[in-house]
């Protein structure tokens, strides 16, 4: 191996949204001069947006490259077998100022077919609402393609969404199929499949400095939908400190709550990298070689060949993201 692989930390991706708005420079201190910044891409190996690092002896090095440079040392053997040089994850924060376009994503199988790419399984943990801030997940009624199709054409969608009133804490994994958006007020981490595949199915009537309203996708939507899925939407986890508790577990992630305030000892048995995302306060990263410090607003890719490290700090709450 030419360099020793350590925690990485990459150089935000940050997008410029209709609906964006000021906290993730405020409260998560990104530098942009964007007006309205929606979403940090914090890890992402989407095309044409792919992570550049930004610490330590790889800096100015791409997500692809290091990929296909270090293999399965950077993600695990069984991921590398099953993905190649193809990052399975993409991390984001993301800052509603207004309310999310009402949509779904496709399942792998559909995704491949039509757009050649991954499904987007994808889960929420709410770091910031404003008061009464809401997140639309389902529908509040029994669903048929026929009632759905009904209330989208009479533009009475919302009548048959579910609202659900959020606070910082909550957690929502939300699986292909379910309709959902992310409502005005809330600042949240996004841990998903790489993909940037979204059906939109109703955009508020909203249009953009020109007139135009924003594209629709109800043909392709209509065949994605999961019109009678469980409600198993809304995560409970435990809050153990110094341990990890699991909060996610998926065939494309597992993602657990890790409220750290001592020196932890940590082992990477999984045979994957791990993602660290700080959502509370400040840790320490160190492995025999490197040492880097993670803030709120903050995520770092610990690569699989690290297999033991500590995690230190006063007073932090990490999401802890595998594959």
């Amino acid at each position: 191996m030419k360099n020793p692989l350590y925690p990485l930390k990459f150089q935000p991706i940050l997008k410029d949204k209709i609906w964006g708005g000021e906290k993730l420079k405020t409260l998560l201190h990104k530098d942009s001069q964007l007006p309205n910044v929606g979403e940090s891409w914090e890890i992402s190996d989407v095309e044409g947006d792919t992570s550049i690092v930004l610490n330590g002896s790889l800096e100015n090095q791409s997500l692809k490259h290091l990929l296909s440079t270090y293999k399965g040392d950077l993600i695990g053997e069984k991921n590398y077998k099953q993905f190649g040089n193809k990052f399975p994850l993409l991390i984001k924060f993301i800052d509603a100022k207004e309310d999310l376009s009402i949509q779904l994503h496709p399942n792998d199988e559909l995704a491949a077919k039509r757009h050649n790419s991954f499904g987007k399984t994808e889960m929420w943990y709410v770091m910031q609402a404003d008061q009464d801030a809401n997140l639309i997940v389902d529908f509040n009624q029994k669903m048929t393609p026929e009632l759905y199709l009904e209330h989208l054409n009479n533009k009475s969608l919302t009548e048959i969404l579910n609202f659900d009133k959020v606070k910082a804490g909550d957690t929502y994994f939300i699986e292909v199929g379910r309709v959902h958006a992310i409502g005005a007020g809330v600042l949240l981490a996004e841990i998903q499949q790489t993909s940037d595949i979204t059906y939109r199915i109703y955009d508020w009537d909203r249009t953009d400095d020109f007139g135009n309203e924003r594209e629709l996708h109800t043909d392709l939507a209509i065949d994605a939908i999961g019109f009678d899925m469980e409600d198993n939407f809304r995560v409970t986890y435990n809050k153990t400190a110094n341990h990890s508790n699991p909060m996610v577990t998926c065939q494309y992630f597992t993602t657990n709550y890790l409220k750290v305030d001592q020196a932890l000892q940590k082992e990477n048995t999984y045979d994957s990298f791990i993602i660290y995302i700080c959502v509370e306060g400040e840790a320490e990263i160190k492995t025999d070689n490197y040492s880097e410090v993670i803030k709120k607003g903050e995520t770092i890719l610990l690569p699989a060949a690290v297999s033991t490290y500590q995690i230190i700090s006063k007073d932090a709450t990490l999401l802890e993201v595998y594959v």
